[in-house]
């Protein structure tokens, strides 16, 4: 069965990141067939200054105001 890695910007509660794990496995077990033993889903927390997207920093996007 899968291996899922999740990245996502740091800031999740546990709660949040439990009923994504849930959601994710059970998906995977209706579409892939197998046991929700077999599923792993492994989170990344990301800083924003550690990702980009456009050649700019999600800390730097976040912190200039959006443009009109």
């Amino acid at each position: 069965m899968p291996t899922l890695r999740v990245e996502l910007f740091e800031g999740r509660t546990p709660e949040q990141k439990r009923a994504l794990a849930k959601e994710l496995t059970e998906a995977c077990v209706r579409v892939l067939g197998g046991s929700a033993d077999g599923v792993d889903v492994v989170f990344f927390d990301i800083r924003r200054d550690n990702w980009a997207t456009g050649g700019v920093l999600w800390s730097d996007k976040a912190a200039k105001p959006a443009s009109s």
